[in-house]
Parts: structure tokens; sequence; C-alpha cells
């Protein structure tokens, strides 16, 4: 099993299926803010970063997936991004399901000064003053969006975790015999 996961890491399909899972993922969110009218909270801003940071990983992991720094960076980074995203999400879902005047997320999304991601791309990175984290406006099969993020983040987070492990493991040696 570790032998498939580790033969995935150094493909460049495996790396355009992460980009592309990831990219699709975006453009939904993407989708329900401008098509659908759903206005994002702050969580939702954060989840959509958390998942940036994976899709991003999928871009540094497409480049030079058989150089082993490079792999390593976008393991590490979609890692990072699984583990934060399903902590967002859960916390998320926590305020949905546990709405109290003590358990609410911020009004405004707090980016550092120096990279202050709402300003340069509000359309994508800017929660609206409509966007309450408790309140639940889209559900699908009886879950909301903070929980379909739960299961999304959760697979992320297992695949990365296998092929991580999967590193350790020596690739083999095929020989090579001219005369065979």
């Amino acid at each position: 099993m570790f032998n498939y996961f580790k033969e995935l890491s150094l493909s460049r399909s495996a790396w355009l299926l992460l980009t592309t899972s990831c990219a699709a993922l975006e453009a939904t969110a993407l989708y329900f803010q401008h098509g659908m009218g759903l206005n994002p909270c702050v969580m939702c801003i954060y989840e959509r970063l958390a998942l940036f940071a994976i899709l991003i990983a999928g871009v540094i992991g497409m480049l030079a997936p058989r150089n082993a720094l490079v792999r390593w960076i976008a393991l590490l980074l979609g890692l990072f991004g699984s583990i934060k995203g399903l902590n967002l999400a859960l916390k998320h879902t926590d305020y949905q399901l546990n709405p109290a005047p003590w358990n609410q997320c911020s009004p405004f999304v707090e980016f550092p000064e120096t990279l202050p991601l709402n300003k340069w791309f509000p359309n994508v990175f800017e929660a609206t003053a409509g966007g309450d984290c408790a309140k639940i406006v889209w559900k699908f099969f009886d879950l909301s969006m903070p929980q379909w993020l739960i299961a999304i983040f959760a697979v992320y987070l297992v695949i990365f975790v296998l092929i991580i492990l999967s590193q350790f493991k020596r690739s083999r040696k095929t020989n090579r015999n001219l005369f065979r």
C-alpha cells in the first residue's frame, strides 16, 4: 500500500488531481457566494484560505514531484492546510450547532497588515456583513457547508498522512538488464 502512495507522490498526475479538486471546491464556493448570493462569514473565508493552501501545495508538488525537497514542501503545506481547515470546520460547526452570545466568530476577517488578502482580493476573501457564522444558509443531505468541509478536510488529511508515511518507504530499485 505504501508503495502505491509513494508512486502517487512521484507522479504529476496525482498532484494535478489534487489541484483540480481544490480548484473545483474553490469555484463552488465562489458560485455559492456570487451566483447564489450566499454571504460568506469569517469562518468561511478562513476555511477557503485553508483550501487555497492545499491548492498551492498541489501546484508546488506538480512542479517537480521527483525532487524530494519540493515534494516535502508540498506535502507539509498540504498537511498544514488540511489540519487547519479541519479545525476551522469543526469550530464553525460548533458555532452552528451551539449558538450562543459567547460562542460567536468575529464579524471581521483578521489578516496581517503585510498580507491584507481581503483588501487585495475582496471578491474572494472579504466576509460580508450578512455572513453570520452560526446561521445555516445551505444544506445538502441534511449537512451544512461546514459539516461537508469536515468530511472534505478529513479526506485530505488522511491522504496527506498516508503519503507522508509512504515517503519513508524505500523505493524498489528496478534492475535494468539490457539483454532481458
